[in-house]
């Protein structure tokens, strides 16, 4: 067994060490269950700051999933977790507490809800604003099955800014089912939640019911659901419910609205859902509550403990490598800095440049951006559609609009790419970020498609830098271009890799000469054929070159013509089915090149990625030195018999 897997000897819980199956807490008190919120949070809190990973929001959904699971009966009832990074709690309750420790590593628990992982995930999450109508869907399909079944959604964390959720909302509300959604309202998606919706949810809470004291609070919850639901829910007019929130957006759609109620009481939280669990229609309960809950360095910055990198629990500070005495500190800059820095160098030299975030200004770079442009800095919530085109719009206006997203997430806004930006030509710069191995993250999030789905799309140029200096130079080009252009790069650091001056990032560049064959990559894993072609020569005696191609569409066609003489590894982070590799054979095969080439494609399989680190995720699939140098020597005969040769003889 990993060490990472072995058992870890948190501070004895004595009542959640004991939880095998939601069940369990039925049986509790409720000072039973407050200790057992404390010991929740105890363990969330050991688990992030030895694996890194998400924080805040699954504390603050605690008293909220022991309030459901002492009241409603999993698994036969289903609970969707929107967006899926506040699921912790729920895995505590539901059997997983003495593998908690392994979450986010490899071969342990996922970060999110996993459908193969237990019989209590009931549907799959990682993307946000799903989960009402993945609720609706099971809905039905357990009524047309005669099965008595609840489907429960909690959208929250910004996901009720995604279109979709609303669409769903409009469905429920027409069908009428019997299910209830849950809007875990922390005022907070990734970063803080931005939008008149947003501001819509503030209104309710500062203006109605939850700011009466709980007392009042109780009595005006009897008179919507009382004591005995069943007749008040049919007395319930109208008027009454505009006295308490108006004319809630959510009853337009066809909801009962329910709340703002505090999702931290787990008294009040109790009393609601064993009233609400009798309604027959669909409910939209407003729980409000507190990211980071129960941990004071997350409370005081649920944005920077959101999602963390190991810490320190008494002193909330991030660990860091050990600095060695008297040795000079080098910062090593990200994608995602050098990027940053990019724009606003683009900024300054032209009004026209905007940037537009989908609620990820942090995670991409932009928010270091707003600092300095803040009225050109336009974070449109978790709607990636809406971003797409309304940069299409401003691009149709003159503006030089620059649209960061990551690459598992621009997924979502694939048609709006191909209808409102490619077609018209619009000069859009796509910044994707994530793009290749993630890293501990679950399959969703891996940024493995984007080279096959966007060099498809007429009208769109492709380029992938493969460092700083390539970032830079890159995003300072296409703005000035006249259509559509993405750029894709990884998560992490982004050293310098070869010289820096004298660049053309018009082309590709040989960045080893080779005899015997050639490694031929786009992005930073050029490093990893470096160390390849190195280990190739140390082992066998053979002249691997590495060229690093830059241009995934269109092809740097001179480039290829120089090479194709030799045996040729294609290496990318993107599947490769119909990624890099495939264009370049496309490009052989028009040419009636096929018959005398020798072409080995390296990149994802046909499968999704598990979560680890990145380095275990690219070693898992081939793309580490051993893994390359190993797909190479399988073209490389005759010259392959030569180093099997040389092989045995060492």
């Amino acid at each position: 067994m990993s060490k990472l897997l072995e058992p870890q000897h948190d501070a004895p819980t004595p009542l959640l060490d004991a939880i095998t199956k939601p069940s369990d807490i039925k049986t509790l008190t409720l000072p039973q269950l407050q200790d057992l919120a404390e010991e929740m949070r105890e363990v969330i809190i050991a688990t992030a700051s030895r694996n890194g990973g998400h924080l805040a929001p699954h504390l603050g959904v605690v008293d909220l999933t022991i309030a459901l699971y002492y009241v409603f009966d999993m698994p036969e009832d289903k609970v969707i977790w929107d967006v899926g990074h506040q699921c912790y709690p729920h895995k505590l309750l539901s059997g997983r507490r003495h593998e908690i420790h392994t979450i986010r590593r490899r071969g342990g628990l996922s970060g999110y809800p996993k459908r193969s992982e237990s019989e209590y995930d009931a549907f799959g999450t990682g993307h946000s604003s799903t989960s009402i109508s993945a609720a609706l869907g099971i809905k039905v399909a357990n009524d047309a099955l005669n099965h008595d079944r609840r489907a429960i959604a909690v959208i929250g964390d910004g996901a009720m800014t995604g279109g979709m959720a609303f669409e769903a909302l409009a469905h429920a509300g027409h069908l009428g089912k019997e299910m209830l959604i849950i809007l875990n309202d922390n005022r907070m998606s990734i970063s803080p939640s931005k939008g008149a919706l947003s501001s819509y949810f503030s209104r309710l809470i500062t203006g109605g019911l939850y700011s009466r004291a709980k007392d009042d609070f109780h009595k005006l919850m009897e008179t919507i659901v009382g004591s005995r639901v069943k007749r008040a829910a049919e007395r319930i007019e109208s008027s009454v419910k505009g006295m308490i929130t108006g004319n809630t957006l959510f009853e337009q759609l066809g909801c009962q609205y329910v709340g703002p109620v505090d999702g931290h009481d787990l008294d009040t939280l109790i009393e609601c859902f064993q009233n609400l669990k009798q309604m027959r229609r669909p409910v939209f309960f407003h729980c409000v509550t507190t990211k980071g809950k129960g941990y004071k360095y997350a409370e005081d910055d649920p944005l920077t403990y959101h999602g963390v990198k190991s810490f320190n629990i008494e002193t909330g500070k991030f660990n860091v490598a050990p600095v060695v005495e008297n040795a000079p500190v080098v910062k090593v800059p990200t994608f995602t800095d050098a990027f940053a820095d990019a724009l606003m160098e683009a900024a300054r030299e032209d009004q026209r440049v905007v940037g537009i975030t989908a609620a990820m200004p942090t995670g991409t770079g932009l928010s270091t951006f707003e600092k300095e442009f803040p009225d050109r800095t336009f974070d449109v919530g978790i709607c990636e559609q809406h971003a797409v085109t309304f940069s299409a719009g401003l691009a149709s206006q003159g503006m030089r609009p620059v649209a960061a997203i990551y690459s598992t997430f621009l997924q979502r806004g694939y048609d709006q790419y191909i209808h409102d930006v490619c077609i018209q030509k619009l000069p859009v710069v796509f910044a994707i970020d994530r793009a290749g191995a993630v890293g501990e993250d679950s399959p969703t999030q891996q940024g493995a498609f984007d080279v096959s789905f966007l060099r498809v799309i007429p009208n769109i140029q492709v380029l992938a830098p493969r460092d700083d200096v390539d970032m830079r130079s890159m995003l300072l080009w296409s703005l000035k271009q006249a259509g559509p252009i993405a750029l894709r790069y990884a998560r992490g650091a982004a050293p310098t890799i070869g010289d820096a001056e004298g660049r053309d990032i018009t082309r590709g560049e040989i960045l080893r000469e080779g005899s015997d064959g050639y490694f031929l990559s786009i992005g930073p894993i050029v490093q990893n054929c470096l160390a390849a072609a190195e280990l190739m020569n140390e082992r066998y005696g053979l002249s691997i070159g590495v060229a690093d191609a830059r241009w995934i569409k269109p092809l740097d066609i001179e480039l290829l013509e120089r090479i194709k003489h030799l045996p040729i590894v294609t290496v990318e982070e993107n599947t490769v089915i119909g990624g890099f590799g495939s264009a370049v054979l496309e490009h052989f095969q028009r040419n009636g090149d096929l018959q005398d080439l020798r072409l080995e494609m390296a990149g994802f399989p046909d499968a999704f990625i598990e979560h680890g680190t990145r380095d275990e995720q690219l070693t898992e699939i081939g793309l580490d030195p051993k893994g390359l140098a190993a797909t190479a020597q399988k073209i490389m005969q005759p010259v392959g018999d030569r180093a099997a040769a040389l092989g045995q003889a060492k």
